[in-house]
């Protein structure tokens, strides 16, 4: 096959739509479903992060897009009975390691993941598989897929279920090309290879980076590469816990990335964990129920007589100290940054969720501070040397 119609484009309005290859055949199949032209954006895109994270990591990996940028990637590291609890899992018993790691990458931030179009490096097994029938999510891209578990994912969506296969020996031509208002973009495909080798220039007195927190550093840098700029991207435990994307400045993707971090620690208080909900309520609604109970207007937002709605038993108010008290309980968190940061105060920022460990290009004419603050605080940062810049 070397096209494949598409119903439309980005919007309704955007026709014709297709994909296809001007050199031999498209590497994928679609088995079920009908994917649309986002749905193939962030499907190439996932794939190739998941791909890079296998290689990089030797662990089985996913990824959950959203409007081409990742929600989540991880790897499939085994989860805690914490972190079964907070991804909703500890219900499915026995997890393969590529459950667990579409566990991680669903479970950061289960908000934007809402809807998200998955990326797995392995064949989706019949564990992986009844993980995705029951989120809300428009598709999923792998290598292959075992009978049962492509039956599962068949019966999603009323049958509409979007699956697609993958030839994991695709290798695409190095020269890449898109068109912007009738204009032609040519550039090399970036083929860096993340590993423990990119991130050996530790710049700072600290330089103890321990082998866990190398490779939270490769998921963040392998993340970013596939994120959309500006971004910085929060690691730790094998999987992202918070990714900014798409901002114009450094401090507010810092910002961001440190909030949804936040709140994937704030998720294994004992005063979320302890929350007690009506029996019925849909998992979409228990995700917002725990957003807006973490966040700083509960109070306002949740009037007398709505939290019947959701909740057994109405929660006490979770104060804006005792969310401080929880969090500075975090530690040794790792966070990526596809260009350098130009002020300390990303750095300043980072601390407050426990960051330890940072890996970015370097190159700014404020580096001395930057590595200054780093020094005040004890992180072990490391320059790349190279932007990981993506549109």
């Amino acid at each position: 096959m070397k096209e494949l119609e598409l119903k439309y484009g980005c919007n309704p309005n955007q026709k014709p739509s297709r994909i296809y290859s001007e050199e031999g055949t498209l590497p994928i199949e679609v088995l079920n479903g009908k994917p649309g032209y986002i749905n193939f954006l962030d499907a190439f895109n996932g794939w190739q992060l998941v791909k890079e994270l296998k290689e990089a990591t030797r662990l089985p990996a996913a990824t959950s897009f959203k409007h081409v940028s990742p929600a989540g990637a991880a790897v499939g590291l085994p989860l805690t009975d914490v972190e079964k609890k907070i991804y909703w899992v500890e219900d499915l018993g026995e997890l393969s390691p590529l459950a667990n790691a579409y566990a991680r990458a669903r479970g950061a931030d289960r908000m934007s993941s809402f809807g998200d179009f998955i990326a797995l490096s392995d064949v989706c097994d019949v564990a992986t598989a009844k993980m995705i029938a029951r989120e809300v999510s428009d598709g999923v891209i792998a290598p292959g897929y075992e009978e049962e578990a492509l039956e599962i994912l068949k019966g999603k969506k009323k049958g509409g279920y979007n699956v697609v296969q993958i030839d994991p020996n695709y290798i695409p031509n190095p020269i890449e090309r898109k068109e912007v208002f009738g204009i032609t973009f040519e550039q090399g495909r970036n083929e860096l290879k993340i590993d423990k080798a990119f991130i050996s220039n530790v710049v700072t007195e600290n330089k103890e980076i321990p082998e866990s927190a190398q490779i939270d550093l490769i998921i963040s840098l392998i993340t970013l590469k596939y994120t959309q700029s500006n971004s910085v991207c929060f690691a730790k435990g094998g999987q992202a816990i918070g990714i900014g994307a798409g901002q114009q400045s450094r401090i507010h993707c810092t910002r961001l990335a440190g909030t949804k971090a936040d709140n994937w620690f704030l998720r294994q208080s004992p005063q979320v964990l302890g929350l007690q909900f009506v029996d019925d309520i849909r998992r979409a609604d228990r995700d917002n129920a725990i957003d807006l109970y973490i966040g700083e207007d509960y109070m306002d937002v949740l009037a007398d007589g709505e939290w019947e709605r959701i909740f057994k038993v109405k929660p006490a108010v979770f104060t804006r100290e005792e969310k401080r008290v929880w969090l500075d309980q975090m530690e040794g968190v790792a966070l990526g940054s596809d260009a350098f940061f130009p002020f300390g105060d990303n750095i300043e920022r980072a601390v407050k969720s426990g960051v330890k460990y940072i890996a970015e290009p370097g190159g700014s004419i404020r580096d001395e501070q930057v590595i200054e603050t780093c020094n005040k605080h004890g992180i072990a940062m490391c320059f790349t040397g190279i932007r990981l810049f993506h549109h």
